[in-house]
């Protein structure tokens, strides 16, 4: 073997090792299990036999690298999703189960060669965001074991970050997907609700759900989305993956929204005010134009969330039990789930309405930014602290959190950096539903950006992995050349139809431009010449339309313009405006110029 196997390496490195016969599946299981015997930082609640995990290793041996796509990546469940044969206990084994079959997205991820490992520690009933509100024992730090986990996925975190395994399942109702991520390293994903089916999971708040992953990387994330995602008639509130009109995490340009100065909070560190603000710049140098917005909408949003009638939800999901048996919940989850019996269908309703209204001002703010960047917590806390004082504590860990879920947001929390104690920051993209892969491609070039090491485990970060193709966008590159510019008069034809400027950049150097005779307004008309004549390269802008709009756009285009294949001076080649070779006989050859704008200029005699 090339090196020891544990700690583990993200999925492609993993996959490397196994092509080239360095490990296999059965050997890094074997490994494994010899290292989670010893768990004195409460990760895991139970793990599969070492002869289970032989079996899936021999069994995906036997099919062969081809045809798996995560042949031989080990993973972590949280312990409120079912996994066959293994107990669910929701961290309450009084309320433990033996489910018949594992949830849908566990059998997904089997069937695509994964290989589960065991369940993991979590706040009970996942109810918390600290990682210390479990019977199983407070879950530690990966870098700091005075430190919380965050919660209430806390396991399924911590198991990623000392490389117990590859990737790992949590749930995310108010953060328990992400928190635990920033305290430790990693990504931490929560999908568009819907997009993976909750069925065979425990519920919190059955209405607000959603399954999300742990991963090294955005890399990583992005391919357990493909394999995970998938609309699934036994979950009620399983839906459909839609097509969406702008990548803006792969674009050069977008807009990024940040609070107000004064409506952030960084509970006293100084440590984390400072790595947000270098996020900033972060995300400022690989295109990002910073736009502070009102984050008013949110914060009462996220109130909502415990103080609203939605703490009622997750007393309906564990009613039966609760009602029986609540002596074996522990405190404060005990605590919080009874006050739903002071809600009334009215607080509902009162909580649905205002919810609708808070959704409008949040979802105005969407017309003037592509995502939504804040810390995913302010601030981190010792276990002590937070058994302490666990609810004001738990609460401050919200404040950027519990909104995103009632709001219907996707969310991808992003490592950001350390505190000099040596303690990680995250922080946290987050766009309307849908934007999954917009938001996961962006954490990719953040990534790219910071190089920080994966994990708890000094592995350094992959720089060769590539982002997988995005599968959901529906857009046409377009490069204009006249009064579609920027500022120009016809500008608006693309701005109105939500058009983007992705580049100013010029055509390859074989082009011709004329000034079409007629009356002003004149037009340009560019043409692409034999290879024996002489061309130049002329100045263009080249923007992205949503498909949908395309087709009106071009129906608005004159004879003896219209629309072909451009080259550009990378060798790229976009859709753009040319001109019939007859319009050009009588017209003014105005290709010295390199382009409109200078023809302008010169007609004005600002030049």
């Amino acid at each position: 073997m090339s090196r020891k196997i544990i700690p583990l390496p993200d999925i492609s490195s993993l996959q490397q090792h196994y092509a080239r016969g360095e490990w296999s599946p059965t050997q890094v299981v074997e490994a494994l299990y010899a290292e989670i015997q010893n768990d004195p930082g409460h990760i895991w609640i139970s793990t599969l036999s070492l002869e289970s995990l032989r079996n899936y290793a021999h069994n995906i041996e036997a099919q062969g690298m081809a045809s798996l796509p995560l042949y031989g990546v080990p993973f972590a469940i949280k312990d409120n999703i079912d996994l066959a044969t293994l107990p669910t206990t929701a961290a309450c084994p009084a309320f433990a189960y033996i489910p018949s079959g594992s949830a849908t997205v566990v059998q997904r991820l089997i069937d695509a060669g994964a290989i589960p490992i065991g369940k993991t520690n979590l706040d009970q009933f996942a109810t918390g965001l600290n990682g210390t509100r479990s019977p199983y024992g407070a879950c530690h730090n990966a870098f700091n074991p005075g430190y919380i986990s965050g919660g209430s996925s806390s396991g399924s975190a911590v198991a990623v970050a000392k490389g117990q395994v590859c990737f790992s399942l949590g749930t995310d109702t108010a953060g328990s997907g992400r928190v635990p991520a920033a305290f430790n390293n990693l990504i931490g994903y929560k999908p568009t609700k819907g997009w993976f089916s909750a069925y065979g999971a425990v519920p919190a708040c059955r209405s607000l759900d959603t399954l999300s992953v742990f991963t090294y990387t955005a890399a990583d994330a992005a391919r357990i989305l493909t394999i995970a995602a998938v609309y699934d008639a036994e979950d009620s509130y399983s839906r459909e993956r839609e097509t969406v009109d702008f990548n803006f995490g792969a674009a050069s340009h977008f807009r990024f929204g940040i609070p107000r100065r004064q409506q952030l909070k960084f509970f006293d560190n100084q440590n984390s005010e400072r790595l947000f603000y270098e996020s900033i710049a972060r995300i400022q140098a690989v295109g990002g134009e910073a736009i502070e917005i009102d984050f008013a909408p949110f914060v009462e949003t996220a109130r909502l969330l415990y103080e609203g009638p939605w703490i009622a939800e997750r007393y309906a999901a564990i009613r039966s039990f609760f009602d029986l048996h609540n002596d074996q919940i522990i405190a404060p989850v005990r605590e919080i789930i009874a006050t739903a019996k002071q809600r009334s269908a009215v607080d509902a309703f009162e909580g649905i309405y205002q919810l609708r209204q808070l959704k409008q001002q949040a979802d105005r703010i969407w017309a003037n930014i592509d995502c939504l960047l804040t810390p995913t917590a302010g601030t981190i806390y010792t276990i002590q602290a937070m058994q302490q004082d666990p609810i004001r504590l738990n609460t401050n860990l919200g404040y950027y959190t519990n909104f995103m879920n009632l709001l219907d947001y996707a969310a991808v929390a992003v490592p950001a950096g350390f505190q000099q104690d040596g303690l990680p920051f995250g922080i946290t993209l987050a766009a309307p539903a849908h934007h999954d892969e917009s938001l996961l491609h962006l954490a990719h070039r953040l990534q790219q950006a910071s190089s920080l090491s994966l994990g708890a485990t000094g592995i350094a970060f992959p720089h060769n992995t590539d982002f997988p193709a995005a599968s959901h966008f529906s857009q046409v590159r377009i490069a204009v050349c006249g009064a579609h510019l920027s500022g120009l008069p016809l500008n608006e034809q693309l701005t109105s139809r939500q058009g983007r400027l992705l580049a100013c950049t010029t055509t390859s150097s074989d082009y011709r431009l004329y000034a079409l005779p007629g009356k002003p307004p004149q037009r340009p008309g560019l043409i692409r010449v034999n290879p024996n004549e002489a061309g130049v390269a002329i100045e263009v802008e080249v923007w992205e339309l949503p498909e949908r709009e395309f087709g009106s756009f071009a129906a608005n285009i004159p004879a003896p313009l219209g629309i072909g294949t451009i080259t550009l001076a990378n060798g790229e080649t976009v859709q753009g405006f040319l001109c019939e070779h007859y319009a050009t006989i009588n017209a003014e050859d105005i290709s010295h110029f390199g382009g409109w704008r200078n023809y302008l200029l010169y007609l004005t005699g600002s030049n």
